[in-house]
């Protein structure tokens, strides 16, 4: 059974980092790539960023392109996601997402991870 557990959130101010982590269990995780989405309060699901099987292919919104990296380390099991120069806008439950080559995104979504950014 697919598990994904986000952690790493938390209260930063703006201009701040936090990095966020994945850790996938039950897939073979080599094989997916990985999408990390965000809700913020009293707005739909957004996503956020990709990053491809390999670590090699990285895709970012405009939102978050130049201040959020993603890369995962296949040996843990593990996808991160480096948020810098957050901004009150960035508030929201971060999520990650198992992406299969055939079939799509597998598993239910997580609990998430809080990052809430204010002064």
């Amino acid at each position: 059974q697919v598990q994904l557990v986000e952690s790493g959130g938390g209260l930063v101010q703006p201009g701040g980092s936090l990095r966020l982590s994945c850790a996938a269990s039950g897939i073979d995780f080599r094989i997916y790539s990985m999408n990390w989405y965000r809700q913020a309060p009293g707005k739909q699901r957004e996503w956020v960023a990709r990053i491809d099987n390999t670590g090699r292919r990285t895709d970012y919104a405009d939102p978050v392109k130049g201040r959020f990296i993603t890369r995962r380390d296949n040996t843990k099991n593990t996808v991160y996601l480096q948020m810098n120069s957050l901004r009150p806008e960035d508030t929201a439950v971060y999520y990650c997402r198992a992406r299969h080559p055939a079939v799509g995104e597998v598993g239910s979504w997580g609990q998430g991870t809080q990052v809430t950014v204010s002064s």
